[in-house]
């Protein structure tokens, strides 16, 4: 077995053996030699795996290879390890999206169907999520193409803002809608809603497929927005397409699951290190270990304070956190400053 291969069928051994696990963990244990047979589990077994369990885990690699897809995106655009979703202001702007439609949206949202409810909320983050993403994006936008600078301070003004109007949010909100925004915003799996389901697979898998025709052109990037000028890359173009691509992603996941931050900070930059920076193999590595990490991050969430249950957002800021202190500093000995 080739380099080229051991790290995908690495990845997703890990992946198919912690979903297997994930299933099997929780407040009431299942034999994981009686998966393979649901048939020998008794009713109430049933009932937690096929209603409970396999929809949870089915969010956490949808979310998961998500987040860590946009993360990659991000990098690879604006050729900063330390850009990705949340760090430009995308995740607050989606947060803020969904949070109106808890909110405010509300009323309306209870006379629709079941399903298009759902989509209310979705297409409100993925249009807080857009509009955050193209403010901070025009405002990095200079003569001589995009300050990476700018682009992460406006970031963090962006959010910052978002993050005000969503606190004004919480205080308008009723207790019921208050509980749900509060656990909504550090990020749980613990509402797997199937229109959602659906919706978070079907965005990561369409995701996938768009972007490996965009991996040749983010490997140009990586030279400067003028060699890849000079290759035939429309550059601007390019920029707002993937930039769209990702709010529409990151919107789906944080009317889903909530804000989960740093898996998309810290998962591009493991695989960068392990595999190299081609696109052709980050993005769907990436894909995987996003996904594993996410996994991974909900079953320790589900066992660390059993029988209650942590938000994951909680777990991976506490994993990512620290990661993303390590980058500062090995950034700082790259420039001479340490």
């Amino acid at each position: 077995m080739n380099r080229t291969t051991v790290w995908p069928t690495l990845l997703l051994g890990l992946v198919v053996l912690t979903g297997v696990s994930s299933l099997a963990t929780g407040p009431m244990a299942l034999d994981i030699s009686n998966l393979v047979n649901p048939w020998r589990l008794t009713a109430t077994e049933q009932l937690v795996l096929v209603h409970i369990r396999l929809p949870r885990t089915l969010l956490c690699l949808g979310v998961g290879a998500i987040l860590a897809i946009c993360g990659a995106i991000m990098q690879g655009l604006f050729r900063n390890p330390l850009a990705d979703p949340g760090i430009i202001g995308v995740s607050g702007g989606a947060a803020l999206g969904a949070a109106v439609s808890m909110v405010i949206l509300a009323p309306f949202s209870a006379l629709l169907p079941a399903w298009l409810g759902a989509s209310v909320t979705s297409f409100m983050a993925f249009v807080g999520g857009l509009v955050t993403t193209l403010v901070v994006y025009r405002l990095a936008r200079t003569a001589q193409g995009t300050s990476v600078s700018i682009l992460l301070l406006a970031g963090v003004a962006i959010g910052a803002l978002s993050g005000g109007i969503l606190g004004l949010l919480n205080y308008l909100a009723d207790d019921q809608t208050l509980r749900d925004l509060t656990l909504w915003q550090m990020g749980s799996m613990a509402q797997s809603d199937p229109y959602q389901l659906a919706l978070v697979l079907s965005t990561a898998l369409v995701l996938t497929l768009l972007l490996r025709r965009h991996a040749h052109a983010l490997n140009a990037l990586a030279l400067g927005e003028a060699e890849a000028s000079h290759l035939g890359i429309e550059v601007q173009a390019l920029k707002r397409r993937l930039v769209i691509l990702a709010a529409i992603a990151v919107g789906v996941t944080v009317a889903a699951v909530g804000i989960i931050g740093f898996v998309g900070l810290v998962v591009p930059h493991l695989v960068r290190l392990v595999a190299g920076p081609d696109h052709r193999r980050l993005l769907p590595l990436s894909a995987l270990l996003g996904a594993w990490l996410l996994l991974l991050a909900d079953m320790l969430a589900r066992t660390i304070a059993a029988p209650a249950e942590m938000p994951v957002g909680i777990i991976t800021a506490l994993l990512g956190a620290p990661f993303f202190l390590w980058l500062l500093l090995k950034q700082k000995r790259g420039l001479g400053l340490a």
